[in-house]
């Protein structure tokens, strides 16, 4: 019997909780252990804060007059192999739980295993998705027995913090916007079976944007259908209650900020609109949860991508989100607001705002240059496990989540010019033969090729693509990374290739020591660069790189995350916990040309700002 068939052939366990629901609902009102009640609530994701800076992060929230906090749970951040799930150290999720327990906040856990949440693969690992022939967020029964397994892992440890047990969960989301993505309700029901099967007593409910189509494909009867949107509340509220006759409104994300793409512009909104969604969510009796509260940041490389059409859109590494409190955990403009407008609405007296870390001074550090950037990687590729095999091998067929793949080849140019395309390339390459650079490709222009000279002999061919960020919405979920087709020369496929993954999030400091060792190199051009900086107490910063281009920025061997000159943003955010009284190591790999200097800023360079539109698509 399959995995599906057994969970419909069981008598329907939603339908027979073992203990009553903390949080429930009459009357089309919630209602916490029989109190009338209003969930005022703040996303805030452990796997985007330092674990050292989760306390300060979870007060500030509840200075802006919240009384709940929700999460996802990034199933990759916790198992990037197929092998043991991890729940230590920044990955104890129970620790971040326990914490916003300790001051006085219920929490909403959304456990996936699809989270979106402009995060790498949606939170889904590489290695589920990159099996041929899976189907991700479906019935497909390799995808339920990877789930059956990581929710075997998962939920007990959420069961043991739920209220009924003495901690802080109130409810558990089933799933995520899955109306946006298919309409398998097969699927949705093991979703919220799984969890109740687990031990989930709580109240379960599902969010999806407030339209027919995706109100259709995305809720159950009998799990609380509710909404996520930015603005329009009057008309969510409506729409919900022509549906769900008795059950409370609640905006599941009020889209109080937005995300930014590479290459565009940094998404705001202003407080006065923000008030005015707020306000009339609660004047149609609803209750909220502000996406973001705090936003904090996509370190190493788990920012996501979005695609218009087959056009990547990757995410830039902040994610601060335009949110009430900043990047950096300062309560803002409209934190300011969210408190006044609370505080008013609940009659409460608000706890105050924590003390804001201590932020380094303005410095610009001297960049000393080291390895080229093609020097580096063939040093590199030659103390790893490269593959070799007819064709060039994807990120996926290579066991590597994110980073770099390095590929090489010994074609034979034909005499003359001719073209050389790439095909299925995701997402970006630089190319080179006999070691001179020829030029870069990505996805829009791996088709139209690169002009190449030959003279009948063979040559050597290096490639380096990047991974930008995984897709993490929509029906390009899971897409492969690397070369998926191949090189051509003409019509002619380029045979007999050496693939060497480039992890750059496992790289230790001992290895970007190696990596960046002294070479002669071109001062202006890629590869690595380090600095070192000098300080007497650590603090928070942000780093910015002028004259660089494009590349990653490691502090004391932490993969801090990407940067490019194309913006919005030109700051990373660097948390004080990172650094160390006395000397700091800062290392860049620089793909496309390199500054003179690092500076240390004492406020974040998001760029030029823009309104966030709210749009259903």
């Amino acid at each position: 019997m399959s995995l599906l068939a057994e969970t419909d052939a069981a008598a329907s366990v939603a339908d027979n909780p073992a203990l009553p629901a903390t949080l429930g609902y009459r009357d089309g009102q919630f209602v916490r252990s029989g109190t009338p009640h209003r969930v005022l609530s703040g996303s805030v994701h452990y796997f985007r804060v330092h674990p050292e800076q989760w306390r300060q992060r979870l007060e500030a929230v509840a200075a802006l007059g919240l009384n709940t906090v929700d999460t996802y749970i990034a199933w990759n951040f916790h198992q990037q192999g197929d092998g043991p799930a991890d729940f230590t150290g920044w990955r104890d999720v129970e620790r971040f739980i326990g914490i916003a327990a300790e001051l006085g906040l219920d929490v909403i856990v959304r456990p996936g295993p699809y989270i979106c949440a402009e995060w790498n693969n949606g939170g889904l690992p590489a290695w589920l998705t990159g099996q041929p022939g899976l189907h991700p967020r479906s019935s497909d029964e390799r995808y339920l027995a990877a789930v059956t397994e990581w929710f075997d892992e998962l939920i007990p440890r959420l069961v043991r913090l739920q209220r009924s047990n003495g901690g802080p969960i109130v409810a558990v989301q089933v799933e995520n916007e899955f109306g946006s993505y298919g309409d398998d309700h097969g699927y949705m029901r093991w979703m919220r079976d799984a969890l109740v099967q687990r031990g989930i007593t709580e109240l379960l409910y599902t969010a999806d944007g407030p339209t027919e189509l995706m109100l259709d494909g995305g809720t159950l009867p009998d799990v609380l259908a509710t909404a996520t949107f930015g603005s329009r509340a009057a008309q969510a509220a409506a729409l919900l209650r022509s549906r769900r006759s008795g059950e409370p409104f609640l905006c599941a994300e009020f889209w109080n900020g937005w995300f930014d793409h590479w290459g565009e512009r940094h998404h705001i909104r202003e407080p006065d609109g923000v008030e005015t969604v707020v306000r009339d969510i609660l004047g149609e009796g609803g209750s909220v949860s502000f996406y973001m509260a705090h936003g904090g940041t996509n370190f190493g490389l788990w920012a996501g991508a979005n695609h218009d059409g087959d056009v990547l859109q990757p995410t830039v590494t902040s994610y601060d989100s335009d949110a009430p409190v900043s990047e950096g955990g300062t309560i803002t403009a409209k934190g300011r607001m969210l408190r006044r407008v609370l505080g008013e609405f609940t009659g409460l007296p608000l706890p105050a705002p924590p003390a804001p870390t201590p932020v380094l001074g303005a410095r610009v550090v001297t960049v000393e240059h080291r390895a080229d950037l093609l020097a580096a990687a063939r040093s590199v590729s030659a103390s790893a496990e490269s593959s070799v095999a007819p064709r060039p091998l994807s990120f996926e067929e290579l066991g590597i989540d994110s980073g770099l793949v390095f590929y090489r080849a010994e074609p034979i140019l034909p005499r003359g010019q001719s073209l050389l395309t790439i095909r299925g390339l995701h997402d970006r390459a630089q190319l080179w033969i006999d070691g001179a650079l020829i030029g870069m490709l990505d996805t829009e222009t791996a088709g139209h090729g690169i002009p190449v000279a030959g003279a009948g002999e063979r040559v050597v061919l290096e490639i380096l693509v990047e991974n930008q960020g995984r897709i993490n919405y929509g029906p390009l979920l899971g897409q492969g990374k690397g070369i998926l087709g191949g090189v051509q020369i003409e019509r002619r496929l380029v045979q007999g290739w050496s693939s060497t993954p480039l992890p750059l999030e496992q790289w230790d400091a001992a290895l970007l020591a190696r990596a960046a060792a002294p070479a002669s190199a071109d001062p202006d051009g890629p590869g690595f660069a380090v600095a070192t900086l000098d300080i007497e107490q650590a603090g928070d910063s942000f780093i910015a790189l002028p004259g660089f281009g494009k590349g990653f920025v490691w502090v004391n061997g932490f993969l801090l995350g990407r940067y490019w000159e194309i913006g919005p943003q030109l700051t990373l955010y660097l948390p004080a916990p990172l650094l160390q009284a006395g000397e700091n190591t800062i290392t860049v790999l620089e793909l496309e040309h390199r500054g003179a200097v690092i500076e240390l800023r004492e406020s974040a360079v998001l760029g030029p700002e823009e309104e966030f539109i709210e749009t259903f698509d």
